[in-house]
């Protein structure tokens, strides 16, 4: 059974539109972690400088969004782009884990005293 093929803007909008779209929901939560919380295993300076690229790539990723959304699913993202969108989501995934391993290990042993 031959099943009809995509269009390329059927195709964008079904990988690209949602893909985007986590882009822009990961990088706000590293937005806020990175504005709110001391990274006590970052220094000042690292933690500032993840803050402002993480910053950098939230407009480009909302400047993809609104050119696709302008056009109508009719422009795509290179994929050498998002590949550094991906890499940063993934060092943000390390610092979030990092900080919520410490975090709940800090309460657990104020919790019991053994501070």
């Amino acid at each position: 059974m031959n099943q009809p093929q995509p269009s390329t803007p059927e195709l964008l909008k079904t990988i690209l539109e949602p893909l985007l779209v986590d882009f822009d929901y990961w990088f706000e939560r590293s937005l806020s972690l990175l504005e709110t919380e001391d990274i006590t295993f970052l220094t000042k300076e690292e933690q500032s400088d993840l803050l402002k690229r993480v910053k950098e790539a939230q407009q480009e990723v909302n400047t993809a969004k609104m050119l696709f959304n302008a056009t109508d699913g009719q422009v795509g993202v290179e994929l050498s782009t998002m590949m550094p969108w991906h890499q940063l989501v993934r060092e943000c995934w390390g610092v979030a884990i990092r900080w919520r391993s410490l975090a709940s290990g800090a309460s657990e042993s104020a919790a019991s005293g053994n501070d």
